[in-house]
């Protein structure tokens, strides 16, 4: 019997549909032919808790710590005995296992674990699919691989999964014993994501309220010319009052130059004029599928991913979505120029954008070369019964088909002018864009572009009609919402200093992976250490006691981003995945020997921030609310045992 191992029910209803002969279900798998599909329902097992090593470690104490277990175990997770004992039993009567887990690095660690924890000796396949339409399925069954070929992958997630485990468990206990001796009653979650994810908020949420907002003026100028009218914008020199964005501190020079300008004569001095073509936006990957959806609904990231989760495997519409590609297979290209008109004869708005469309072009997004274990989202073909989606399904469904079709509609082609017009012996600096093809444009605003400049000559005369001073002031930054702390996680070189890290982190994944990074946030909103505030995003006052208390490496995302790095090298068979460990035991000796009672104790006392509202139903209780001794502590811990590591992150 051959025996093919699925992540989750889904997928395995999926491969089941896909293979010939008559199906039959049978508890927890279904048998079709000489085949029998069974599955995980996410991690079967976890890692085993302290005091599976040793039963002092039931009582927090700090002359315990670093725990480092040898050698390492895992244990079933209390509702997954049942399916494992299935799983057990098929693996008695198989010949030959097929590994089924998602395209990644954790969908090789979660059925992989499975594998190897039930004892399998025998061959193993591998099955890689990213799409549960029939074809797709059924064409990914053709073309099944060694699993040893994906060792090295199972070898970065188990690490990664230790690592974590060191990490969080190390110094949560750490900082929880640390609080209560500075008099905070509860835990004190780290971790090696979350941790500076919270930090990013805590250092933005600082910035805001230091903040000392700036007067500074600007002057404009309409000059009539021959073709209608500009208005144009004040470059003051040098010799006045400038702060470090050329912007006029004093008022007084733009006042008085206000007053001479009117009836002024002047000339066009300096005039370039460009014409640019401009690429459709990139199909999404999840990540920047979330920016988008929280930008233009104010969907949170949980929402977005969960909501692209039900179009992938209820409704069968689109892609894998937990992707973080931005292209497609050059495969794939001619199914979806037939499948797309399809879809617009079932939707308004679908069908308003594939007016215009040119299902022959090849956009760039068709790029085998930029196509690794994943591809960007995209739509199945399969025709949607929009009437059976809810508001957000339809929503996130129609961004996923239009980034797709934006690949078949012509560039943007616009023509961009700028303008310097000097009068009394002062520049003036206007600029314009005119569309001259809208493209794909259209497909993505209904906002009315502002009207172009009028027809300009070089040199032309120029006379003022009218000027006058505007006010302003400087603004702090915004605080994070949603869509701004998921793209400071994508681009987190942007928020490191050191030059030489930056330079490594440009092309790096970020923080977070595309799978985790939502459940991040929303593990940092359930602990207390976030506050939703309408759309934005702010730190608890607990949240920063916490970032305030740790050494300043452990809140920024310099050491989880070089960790991702590694990860990636141990995936890739270029490191050792001990050489990893033994470097992470040596940091985190360093920062167990920071925990220090004074510095939380002022912490404590000095943090701002805003008071945490009651956890949802069934969610956390807040920190303060429990009480109990160290043993206490450690049964709490241990519920929470991998959520505090990270979970699958």
């Amino acid at each position: 019997m051959r025996l093919i191992i699925a992540e989750k029910p889904s997928l395995a209803r999926a491969i089941a549909d896909a293979l010939p002969g008559k199906r039959r279900s049978v508890e927890g798998s279904i048998e079709v032919g000489d085949t029998t599909v069974t599955w995980c329902f996410g991690h079967l097992l976890e890692q085993a808790p302290p005091d599976a090593y040793d039963p002092r470690y039931k009582q927090w104490r700090l002359d315990h710590l670093p725990i480092v277990p040898s050698p390492w175990q895992l244990m079933p997770r209390p509702k997954a005995r049942g399916q494992l004992a299935v799983i057990r039993r098929l693996l008695k009567a198989s010949s030959e296992v097929v590994h089924a887990g998602d395209p990644d690095r954790e969908g090789q660690l979660l059925v992989q674990e499975v594998i190897e924890h039930l004892r399998w000796r025998g061959p193993v396949k591998r099955l890689l699919i990213s799409d549960l339409n029939r074809p797709a399925v059924a064409k990914a069954l053709g073309r099944l691989e060694d699993n040893a070929r994906y060792q090295p992958l199972y070898r970065a997630a188990e690490t990664r999964a230790r690592a974590d485990w060191l990490y969080g468990i190390n110094l949560t206990r750490a900082w929880t014993l640390t609080g209560r001796q500075a008099g905070h009653d509860g835990v004190l979650s780290v971790g090696r994501v979350q941790t500076p994810v919270l930090g990013l908020v805590v250092r933005r949420d600082r910035e805001i309220a230091d903040f000392t907002p700036r007067p500074f003026h600007v002057l404009w100028a309409d000059f009539a010319v021959a073709h209608g009218q500009v208005r144009a914008w004040w470059q003051p020199g040098e010799q006045h009052p400038l702060d470090d964005q050329g912007r006029l501190l004093a008022r007084a020079p733009a006042a008085a130059l206000a007053v001479r300008l009117p009836g002024a004569e002047g000339r066009l001095s300096e005039l370039d004029s460009r014409d640019k073509r401009q690429a459709p936006p990139l199909p999404y990957s999840l990540s920047a599928l979330q920016v988008d959806a929280a930008r233009r609904y104010k969907y949170s990231a949980k929402q977005v991913l969960d909501t692209c989760q039900a179009l992938y495997e209820r409704h069968t519409l689109i892609t894998y979505p937990r992707s973080d590609c931005r292209y497609l297979p050059r495969g794939h290209h001619a199914s979806l120029a037939s499948a797309l008109p399809t879809l617009g004869q079932v939707d308004a708005t679908l069908a308003e954008w594939c007016r215009g469309a040119d299902f022959t072009r090849r956009g760039r997004a068709f790029d085998d070369a930029k196509v690794g274990a994943h591809h960007a989202l995209a739509p199945t073909g399969k025709i949607p019964d929009m009437a059976r989606l809810s508001a957000p399904e339809a929503n996130i469904y129609r961004l996923v088909v239009r980034n797709v079709l934006a690949q078949f509609h012509a560039h943007l082609e616009t023509r961009e002018v700028k303008a310097c017009f000097e009068v009394l012996g002062e520049r003036f600096a206007a600029s314009g864009s005119e569309v001259l093809v809208a493209g794909w444009k259209p497909l993505f605003t209904t906002r009315d572009e502002p009207p172009p400049l009028p027809t300009l000559v070089r040199g032309e005369p120029a006379r003022v009609t009218a000027a006058a001073v505007e006010d302003r002031e400087t603004r702090p930054p915004e605080p994070f919402n949603d869509a701004s702390l998921i793209k400071a996680m994508m681009n987190i070189g942007r928020y490191v200093d050191d030059p030489d890290v930056k330079r490594t982190l440009r092309e790096s994944d970020g923080l977070g992976t595309e799978a985790t990074r939502a459940g991040i946030i929303e593990t940092l909103l359930e602990r207390g250490y976030l506050v939703r505030v309408k759309s934005a995003l702010r730190a608890s006052r607990t949240g920063h006691a916490l970032i305030a208390s740790l050494p300043d490496p452990a809140t920024r995302p310099e050491r989880t981003a070089l960790w991702e790095q590694r990860l990636s090298r141990i995936a890739e068979a270029d490191d050792s995945e001990q050489a990893f460990l033994d470097a992470l035991l040596g940091d985190l000796r360093s920062l167990l020997d920071a925990a220090d009672a004074e510095r939380m104790r002022q912490a404590l006392g000095s943090a701002q921030g805003i008071e945490a509202p009651a956890p949802r139903r069934g969610g956390r209780k807040p920190a303060a609310r429990r009480r109990g001794s160290n043993a206490a502590a450690g049964k709490t811990r241990r519920r929470r045992s991998s959520k505090a590591s990270g979970g699958r992150q």
